[in-house]
């Protein structure tokens, strides 16, 4: 995709000196100007907003994270803080809020894993290491279990096929390899299913899926959710429309952290703001698309306070 599809730009007359002044003024004294953050932060796109923390910190002498969590709470706080997040360096600290503590958070590792490509996946693997000294890897498999943690390990690698070329031959023997790995026999070889759709390269699987539909006659989809379950289940699901859309899977994402009864604001944040400066735009377009309505709505609906107010923003405003 071409260009930048995000709806958080740069600012043109951009001062890092008068932004530090002004968010240091709305935090200093009784009381917060939560509107001059807001102003300040979400109009200016993550390379304008590391200047601003470095010159906060060698004008004023504090750290504006520090100064930004003290003043701020719940949600919205982690809006904001996420904003203030180098991209790789968010995905990590997300990966390991999602291995840590009790329980797992499957659904964030299966998002953040499946949808990133091999350079950034080396990228958080570097990252990791650097923040945690343990490997990503490592953690995965002492917090999963089964084959989701062979899948997970897997994509954890970042060594997908690169390539564009296609071989007509080894992608009809891959559909065949599904089909008698799935719906041709009792019971599922699910290191099949996982071999290729974590190995191959994206315009190869695409093939794949064509093969598959002729020879099962019904969608790859359709084959996982039949013969897989719970978060295995997501997770190849999850790998298949990301080679197919990965702007209609984050759309999906965002749809289901809001429908129903509660929201899920991890999920909610962490599409909006890792996703804001690269493709939101799209997954606007498709989120309308899917759903015949609008993401904005939807938010406006699902959020309050200066939480929505942010969202709002990244998500750039009414269609």
């Amino acid at each position: 995709m071409a260009g930048n599809r995000g709806t958080i730009r740069a600012a043109s007359n951009f001062s890092a000196e008068a932004d530090a002044q002004k968010l240091r003024k709305a935090m200093k004294g009784l009381g917060t100007d939560e509107d001059a953050i807001i102003e300040v932060l979400v109009n200016r796109n993550l390379a304008q907003r590391q200047e601003i923390k470095i010159v906060y910190k060698s004008t004023i002498g504090r750290d504006l994270i520090d100064d930004l969590k003290s003043e701020l709470s719940r949600n919205f706080e982690k809006v904001i803080i996420g904003l203030m997040t180098p991209i790789t360096l968010y995905d990590v600290q997300e990966l390991k809020r999602a291995i840590q503590g009790a329980g797992t958070d499957e659904g964030c590792l299966i998002e953040i894993l499946a949808s990133r490509n091999n350079e950034e996946i080396r990228r958080i693997n570097e990252t990791y290491r650097h923040q945690y000294g343990t490997s990503l890897e490592e953690d995965i498999a002492s917090d999963t279990s089964s084959v989701l943690r062979k899948v997970l390990v897997s994509l954890s690698t970042g060594n997908r096929d690169q390539s564009h070329h296609v071989d007509e031959a080894l992608a009809r023997q891959d559909a065949q390899s599904l089909y008698e790995a799935g719906d041709n026999r009792w019971g599922t070889d699910e290191g099949q299913f996982m071999t290729i759709l974590c190995s191959r390269s994206r315009n190869h699987l695409l093939r794949v899926f064509d093969e598959y539909k002729s020879i099962a006659g019904k969608d790859i989809t359709e084959s996982i959710k039949s013969e897989m379950s719970g978060d295995l289940e997501d997770a190849l699901l999850a790998i298949v429309k990301c080679m197919r859309n990965k702007t209609a899977y984050f759309a999906e994402r965002l749809y289901k952290s809001m429908k129903g009864l509660g929201t899920d604001d991890d999920t909610l944040i962490r599409v909006m703001v890792s996703r804001c400066e690269i493709d939101m735009i799209d997954i606007k377009a498709e989120f309308k698309r899917m759903y015949g309505t609008s993401l904005y709505s939807f938010i406006k609906g699902d959020t309050s306070g200066d939480y929505r107010k942010v969202l709002l923003l990244l998500c750039g405003g009414e269609d």
